[in-house]
């Protein structure tokens, strides 16, 4: 957990992890959820569109920088800090994940403070974030006791404030499959060579398809993936974090649930494998045409199996593995020769500011979002508007259709980002855990 310069790092694994958290960020902040371009929504089931590439190509990436970060714990020899080290980093992430899903800690919209008061706590909680991920505790102690005298003089002058109910509280989340991922595979990179590693996810593949398929579920009459509810998957997450602890729109399913994190982690493995080979002593050219071409045999046979075992983000079927871990190799292989070898650079500086600084970007601007969702203002009809609502209201839709003002208002959300990634780059700050 750092702010530090950066090392020498493979540039073209920047511009991809670049690419991607600024797409994520991207789809997740439409000016509203009822006009979408096609493309920036989830498949509803079965399928795929090329927002479902987003989160395995990130978990592919962080797959490819594990043999890259790990190789010279290994050369001076693995031992219990090792795994210390990375369990705890995996700890950080999920606790940033189950933060997030809390955030603001206090439910601002049924307490009576103002928007003035709201945007404060809100400000001093993000701070005190960003402080602590730094490593400047004392600024992030000096956060937290603001925000307890600002709790404290609210409560004694009789201000209704009322705290996030844990039990309502998403177990399963983006940051929290990243993190198991992460320290799974990591171990496993440790422990075994890459032809283990590769036997490991196909095995763990072909077991996630038996069980999908094979195994019923009780209380439903027919076990099928074509049921969100009458699936393995769905079951083990309402069975073990119950309704209250998975994903609110659904109820009887978790797009980052229990079971789909093994096939999860086999796309970290192809990850892994990646970045195994482009550590090796081959050429540049035979390292890109390895890479593309290994792209191309799994996308073949993602497609084969998808007819058999169907695309499903949700559930992260196996032919979906295969299917998206062939495209991110194909991507990869791309940027790799075009960056790295061919050197085409001056295009890639957004996408290297983003990639350098992933986590804060997604992190901050999840928590942004939440408050400009949360502070509200009455609109001219009378009724209560968010911040968000009324920016995209009175200014994106008064240039254009309501489908283009909304992508308009995620192009200018994602840019406004940029400022602030770059502000930390022109810094030197690259915040990680």
């Amino acid at each position: 957990m750092a702010a530090e310069t950066a090392p020498n790092r493979l540039v073209s694994l920047d511009v991809f992890r670049g690419l991607t958290i600024a797409g994520m960020v991207l789809v997740n902040n439409p000016g509203t959820w009822g006009a979408i371009y096609a493309p920036l929504q989830h498949a509803p089931w079965h399928g795929i569109t090329p927002t479902d590439f987003i989160f395995p190509f990130f978990l592919f990436i962080v797959g490819a920088a594990i043999p890259i970060a790990l190789s010279k714990r290994i050369v001076e020899g693995i031992n219990r800090k090792v795994y210390i080290k990375i369990l705890g980093r995996a700890a950080i992430i999920f606790v940033l994940g189950l933060f997030m899903a809390a955030f603001p800690i206090i439910n601002l919209t049924a307490s009576d403070l103002g928007n003035f008061a709201k945007i404060v706590l809100m400000l001093a909680t993000m701070a005190s974030v960003y402080f602590w991920l730094i490593d400047r505790n004392r600024e992030a102690i000096g956060c937290v006791l603001f925000l307890v005298v600002a709790y404290t003089a609210f409560a004694l002058t009789g201000s209704h404030i009322q705290f996030f109910d844990p039990s309502t509280l998403r177990i399963p989340g983006v940051l929290q499959r990243i993190a198991v991922c992460y320290a799974v595979v990591s171990i496993l990179f440790l422990r075994f060579g890459w032809r283990h590693l590769a036997a490991i996810g196909v095995a763990g593949l072909f077991v996630y398809w038996i069980l999908m398929t094979w195994i019923p579920v009780p209380g439903c009459e027919v076990t099928t993936i074509d049921d969100k509810a009458c699936n393995l998957a769905a079951y083990i997450d309402r069975l073990i974090f119950t309704e209250n602890h998975i994903w609110r729109s659904a109820k009887v399913f978790d797009p980052e649930g229990l079971l789909s994190t093994i096939p999860a982690c086999v796309t970290t493995i192809s990850g892994v494998l990646t970045g195994m080979w482009l550590r090796t002593e081959k050429s540049e050219m035979e390292k890109a045409g390895g890479i593309l071409f290994f792209g191309i045999v799994l996308c073949a046979i993602g497609w084969c199996w998808n007819f058999f075992f169907p695309y499903n983000k949700s559930l992260w079927t196996s032919s979906y593995v295969c299917y998206t871990s062939g495209l991110a190799l194909c991507f990869l292989g791309f940027c790799y020769w075009l960056i790295d070898i061919k050197g085409y650079t001056r295009w890639t500086k957004p996408f290297v500011i983003f990639g350098m600084n992933a986590l804060a970007l997604f992190v901050f601007s999840g928590l942004f979002a939440r408050m400009i969702g949360i502070i509200k203002f009455a609109g001219d009809d009378g009724k209560s508007v968010s911040l968000q609502g009324w920016i995209f209201n009175n200014v994106f839709l008064a240039v254009a259709t309501p489908i283009n003002a909304s992508l308009a208002y995620a192009v200018c959300f994602i840019l406004f980002w940029l400022f602030l990634m770059w502000l930390l780059y022109r810094r030197r700050i690259w915040i990680k855990v």
